[in-house]
C-alpha cells in the first residue's frame, strides 16, 4: 500500500513565516523586554523628600515622569503619570535642588528603526549559510549540489607552465602530439590541404609514465585552456549527473574554443557495455553514450580536442575507440636507458648535483622503473645529501635513493642473532657467486645484509652493463637459476630451509610458468600459447587457457624447469665451496660490499 507522502512548502511560505516572526517580535517581545518599572505619585514624593531622587524627566507627549534614584547605593529608574499639579511640581522641584526638564519630542529614528528589522535577518541568513555549508559538505563536498555542473579544473599555459622540454623519455608520443599543437597554430595549413586533425588522442600506458604531464604539455605548447577532469568525477550520487556533467563540459569547451579537454582514467565510465541485465550500470552506460554523443556532435575545425588516459585499454569500449571519437592511439610506455637518463636530467635540473655524480649509472641501475619513480629517485637523492649535510648530491646519494625506492629504507636498529646474520649472508652470496659463475647473467653490482624497511634481511644488486630488449632462453634460464642460488646455499652451509628464499621461489616459479606457458621456451609444447595476461600495464596476473590435462602438464614441466635450475646452483656452489666461505666472512665483517671488491676476492686464487 503507497503511503501519502505531504507535499513540500514552496520557499515563500517559510520567508512569510520568518518575517511574521520578526515582526511579532518587535511589537511584542521587545516592549516587555525594555519596560521600566512603574510606581505612585506619592512614593514619588516621599522619595523626593528624602533626598533619593536625582533626575527627573517629564514626557508631554506620553504624560509620563521618569525619575532616577539613589536607594542603598544603587541607581534605579522609575516611571509614572502626570499630574495636574505641573507648576506645584516645578516648585518642588527646584527647592529639592534636584535636575529635572521635559524630554524634546523626536522623530524616531529611521537608522534605528532599520537596524532592528534587518539585523534579525542578517543574523539568521548567516546561520543559515552555515548550517548550509555545514550540510554541504557530509554529503561530498561543494559540488554535491550542481547537479548538472562540471567539476573540470581549468588551467592556462600561465598556470601550468608545461612545455615539451619538461617532458623527458617519450620522444614518440611528443611527436605524435605535436601534431595536435601545430594544428591548433596553424589550421589553415591542414585545411588547405583537405586533412582533418583527429578528434582525440588516447595515451595508453603504465601508472607514472607522465600521460597528465604529456597532456598538460601539450596545452601549454598549443598556449589554450586546458580542461582536466577526471571519469569517476562524471558519476557520483544521481542517477543521470554524469551525463549532464558530460554536456556541461562540452558546452564550455565550445565557449573556450580552441582548448583542449583531458579526461583522466576514462576507463572509469568508457568500459565495455554489457548485455544488460542484473549486472548492468545503467548510469555509467548513460555517461558513457553521452559522450559519444558529444564526441560526434563537434567537428575537430573548432578547436576543440580531446585526450583521455588510461592503463586498461583492453576495457574500453570498442564504440569510443573508432575512427572520428578517439581515432588516434599513442603508447606511452616505461622509458629506455636513453628515456631514464633523460628523464633523471630533466629532474636533476631542481636540485644541486656534485661533479662525480652520474646519471648514466644510475639510469642503468633503475631498469624498469616509471618517470614518477625517477623523479622520487631524484628527490630522495637530495634528502639524503640534506640528512647527511652536504652541499651537493653525490654518486652515493643516489646509489642510495635507487635502494630505498628498491627496497625500502634501511633498519639501522634492528637487531638480529648472529647465527641468523651468517645464513643471511650466506644466502645473497649465494645469489651472487651462481650470477658470477655464469655466461649470460648480469654482473654483481652490490651485496648488503643491511635490513630494509620492506621486510628484505639483504639483497643482491645486479647492473646490465648496456640496455637489453630481449631476454634468450639461456638467460632466463640462468636467472631461474641465480633466483635457486641463495636457497642452494643455505642447503650446502646449513643443511636447512628458511623462509628466507620465498621471494626468490615467487620470481622463479613465475619466469619458469612464462617460459613455458607464454614465451613457447619449451620443447614440450613448442610455440603454444596456454595463458594470456590481462591489464598488462598494471601487471596483471596471468590466466591459462587450456584444458586440465595440458593444464596439468604446464606445471609438471615447470617444477622439471626449476629443479634443473636448482641442480645447476648447487653444482656451481660445490665447486666454489671455499670462495663461498671467504666471500660470506667478509660480507659480515663489512656487512655491504660493491661488485668490485666481490670480483675481486672471487678471481683471487684461494687461500
Amino acid at each position: 500500500m503507497d503511503q501519502y507522502k505531504t507535499p513540500k512548502r514552496p520557499l515563500i511560505v517559510y520567508f512569510a513565516i520568518f518575517i511574521l516572526a520578526i515582526f511579532l517580535f518587535n511589537m511584542l517581545l521587545m516592549p516587555l523586554l525594555t519596560r521600566t518599572p512603574e510606581t505612585t505619585y506619592d512614593d514619588f514624593l516621599s522619595k523626593l523628600e528624602a533626598g533619593q531622587v536625582k533626575v527627573v524627566q517629564m514626557s508631554r507627549d506620553t504624560e509620563e515622569i521618569l525619575f532616577q534614584t539613589e536607594e542603598d547605593g544603587k541607581t534605579r529608574i522609575y516611571s509614572l503619570g502626570q499630574m495636574e499639579d505641573g507648576t506645584a511640581l516645578t516648585q518642588r522641584l527646584e527647592g529639592s535642588g534636584v535636575k529635572f526638564g521635559a524630554v524634546i519630542p523626536q522623530q524616531p529614528s529611521m537608522l534605528g528603526s532599520i537596524l532592528s528589522w534587518l539585523l534579525p535577518i542578517v543574523v539568521m541568513l548567516l546561520g543559515s549559510q552555515l548550517l548550509f555549508r555545514s550540510l554541504q559538505k557530509r554529503m561530498g563536498g561543494p559540488n554535491s549540489m550542481q547537479f548538472g555542473k562540471s567539476s573540470a579544473k581549468v588551467y592556462v599555459s600561465a598556470q601550468t607552465g608545461i612545455r615539451f622540454a619538461d617532458v623527458a623519455g617519450e620522444d614518440e608520443a611528443k611527436e605524435a602530439l605535436g601534431e595536435i599543437v601545430d594544428f591548433l597554430h596553424n589550421p589553415d595549413k591542414y585545411k588547405e590541404i583537405g586533412a582533418a586533425m583527429p578528434k582525440g588522442a588516447l595515451l595508453v600506458g603504465p601508472p607514472g609514465t607522465g600521460k597528465t604531464l604529456l597532456a598538460k604539455a601539450v596545452a601549454g605548447e598549443a598556449d589554450v585552456p586546458f580542461f582536466s577532469i577526471s571519469g569517476s568525477d562524471f558519476v557520483e550520487m544521481f542517477v543521470g549527473m554524469g551525463a549532464a556533467r558530460v554536456r556541461d563540459l562540452f558546452k564550455q569547451a565550445q565557449e573556450k574554443a580552441p582548448c583542449i579537454v583531458f579526461i583522466d582514467e576514462i576507463d572509469t565510465i568508457g568500459k565495455k557495455r554489457d548485455g544488460g541485465g542484473m549486472t548492468g550500470n545503467d548510469e555509467r552506460e548513460q555517461t558513457l553514450n553521452q559522450l559519444l554523443t558529444e564526441m560526434d556532435g563537434f567537428s575537430s575545425d573548432k578547436g576543440v580536442v580531446i585526450l583521455a588516459a588510461t592503463n586498461r585499454p583492453e576495457s574500453l569500449d570498442p564504440a569510443l575507440l573508432r575512427p572520428g571519437r578517439f581515432d588516434r592511439r599513442v603508447p606511452v610506455e616505461l622509458p629506455d636507458l636513453q628515456g631514464r637518463e633523460a628523464i633523471l636530467r630533466v629532474h636533476a635540473r631542481k636540485v644541486k648535483l656534485a661533479p662525480e655524480a652520474d646519471l648514466h649509472a644510475t639510469a642503468l641501475a633503475t631498469a624498469g622503473a616509471s618517470g614518477a619513480e625517477l623523479a622520487n629517485i631524484i628527490n630522495e637523492a637530495a634528502l639524503h645529501a640534506v640528512r647527511l649535510e652536504r652541499k651537493a648530491i653525490s654518486q652515493a646519494d643516489l646509489d642510495e635513493a635507487v635502494e630505498t625506492v628498491i627496497a625500502g629504507y634501511q633498519r639501522k636498529g634492528a637487531v638480529i642473532p648472529e647465527k641468523q646474520k651468517r645464513i643471511v649472508a650466506y644466502h645473497e652470496i649465494g645469489h651472487a657467486l651462481v650470477a658470477a659463475r655464469q655466461s649470460d647473467s648480469a654482473p654483481v653490482h652490490k651485496i648488503t645484509i643491511v635490513p630494509r624497511t620492506s621486510g628484505a634481511l639483504g639483497y643482491t644488486m645486479q647492473v646490465e652493463q648496456e640496455e637489453t630488449v630481449l631476454m634468450s632462453r639461456e638467460e632466463a634460464f640462468n636467472k631461474i637459476a641465480t633466483f635457486t642460488g641463495g636457497r642452494s646455499a643455505e642447503e650446502l652451509v646449513f643443511g636447512t630451509y628458511t623462509t628466507g628464499a620465498s621471494n626468490d621461489i615467487e620470481q622463479a616459479t613465475k619466469l619458469a610458468r612464462a617460459m613455458v606457458a607464454r614465451l613457447g621456451m619449451s620443447e614440450r609444447f613448442d610455440m603454444t600459447a596456454l595463458e594470456t595476461v590481462g591489464s598488462k600495464y598494471l601487471g596483471g596476473d596471468a590466466s591459462l587457457t587450456c584444458s586440465e590435462q595440458t593444464a596439468a602438464q604446464v606445471d609438471q614441466e615447470v617444477i622439471a624447469l626449476i629443479k634443473s635450475a636448482h641442480r645447476k646452483a648447487l653444482g656451481i656452489l660445490e665447486e666454489n665451496r671455499a670462495k663461498l666461505d671467504e666471500l660470506a666472512s667478509f660480507l659480515l665483517e663489512r656487512e655491504t660490499i660493491t661488485g668490485e671488491e666481490f670480483m675481486e676476492i672471487l678471481n683471487s686464487p684461494a687461500q
